[in-house]
Order: C-alpha cells, then structure tokens, then sequence
C-alpha cells in the first residue's frame, strides 16, 4: 500500500468536533510516512476553509493535502476552455471559479451545496440551460448530511429535482464516483490501486473506494450505525471501531 485516503466528516470528525484520537491517528501515520489525502464531499467551502476548520479542531491538515469536488471541478473546467458555466453554488464556492467563463450560453450547470442561494429563479434557469444542451455536472449527490442539531437535507436532492425536470443524467464528481478516487490518488503520485480508502459512509467512501479498484476500511462512527441498520454496510477490506485504531491495523498489515 502506497498511500492512504482519509474521509473527513464521521470519519476525523462529526458533531462539530474531532473525534477521539483523530489527531492522534493522522500525527502516526504521518510519523510512520504514511503518504495522505484527505477526502472530502463537502462542496459549500473552499479547501482553505474547510482546513481552518480542521485546525480548530486539533487536526492538522493543509489546503493542498484536501481533495474535495470543488479540487475536481476546477481540474475538469480546466481543462476545458470553451466551456461555460452556470454555477448554482454556496457564494463562498462561487469565488473559487477563478479562469472558469460563466457566461450564457452555459455548456455546464454545475450543482453544489447552495442553501444560501438557491430560490425558484435560479433553479428555473438551470434546468433551462440544460434542457437547452448544457450538461449537468453535480459537486456531490449525498442525501443529507448531518450536524450537531440534526440530518439536513444535502445536495443530492436538488440534482435529483433538475434530473427529472429535465429528463438527464448528472455527471458527478465527487464520491462515489470512481474518477474522484482515481484523481485523489494521482495528486499523490500514485495508482488508485496502490491506495486505501478510509471512511464512515458505505455508500460513497466505501463503494466508490471498490468501484475505483481501491482497497476500503470502514470506521463505526458518523453514518455507520444508520446505514448498518439498513443493511448498507459491507464490501470493505476491515472494519474497526474508530479512525484511532487505523495506525495499529496498518502496522499489522490488515487492509493491505
């Protein structure tokens, strides 16, 4: 194993502070050389911001070591110069579309966390631009997502809205897709292959680990016990019972 993937939200932290022996466990691995990328499908901050954040809890990690859809998104519009883009996103995200024209005629609606945006007229004029031909390119399409004062509705739910209003598919960047795994890994160097995923959510961290061809351990905390109850658990190399355990697994070749 060359590298390790780690989840941030139930998996380093949840409920507005680190989880026990986070901190501790990221400082082993680096000690140990362990080569990191931090993954993460929140898409209403910027990567700076969501470091900040992890600061104040204890855990360090820089910008440059997080990889979250807005990392794809500005990787894929990069390499894009003629597209332009619609962006129904939370304004701090909007900020961060540097270089990226968005003027009409939109080639791309893109769809992240926009709580603090979102009113009729913008989702109408999305779903016109792609019924129109531009493609619809979500951040992320989780089904809520959860905070100190309960589950929220995610992102998920208004990609789902203008897929059927306007009879299309969304592409997706972040987890579970596949190519955000294999983008993750090849910031680092390495083959998706030759990585470990790390993560709470079965259905996006672990899935999306195993669609990529990466090898997936699953930790018992944030959606671990709403999933386990449905029956969503399975498919991951190990399980244990928090991300403190993971520098002891490793060392014992569990996973690898």
């Amino acid at each position: 194993m060359t590298a390790v993937l780690l989840d941030l939200e139930g998996t380093l932290f949840a409920n507005g502070r680190a989880l026990p022996g986070a901190a501790d466990a990221v400082r082993a691995l680096r000690d140990a050389g362990t080569s990191l990328r931090f993954l993460t499908n929140i898409d209403s901050r910027p990567p700076s911001a969501v470091a900040a954040e992890l600061a104040g809890y204890g855990v360090d990690v820089s910008p440059g070591e997080l990889f979250s859809p807005v990392t794809a998104a500005l990787v894929l519009f990069g390499g894009l110069p003629t597209a332009r883009v619609l962006p129904v996103v939370s304004a701090a995200l909007a900020a961060e579309l540097t270089g990226i024209d968005l003027a009409a005629p939109h080639t791309h609606v893109l769809v992240g966390d926009c709580r603090d945006v979102l009113d009729y007229p913008l989702l109408d004029r999305a779903f016109r631009a792609v019924r129109a031909g531009a493609e619809l390119v979500a951040l992320q399409r989780g089904r809520y997502f959860r905070r100190d004062d309960g589950d929220h509705v995610d992102t998920g739910a208004i990609v789902a809205g203008l897929e059927y209003a306007a009879g299309v598919t969304a592409r997706v960047l972040g987890k579970p897709s596949p190519d955000f795994f294999v983008l993750a890994a090849s910031s680092l160097g390495v083959a998706v292959t030759d990585c470990l995923v790390v993560g709470d959510d079965a259905t996006t961290d672990i899935a999306g680990a195993r669609a990529a061809g990466a090898r997936a351990v699953q930790v018992r905390t944030g959606k671990f016990a709403d999933q386990h109850a449905a029956g969503l658990t399975g498919g991951a190399s190990a399980t244990i019972d928090s991300v403190r355990e993971l520098p002891a697994l490793l060392a014992a070749g569990v996973g690898a």
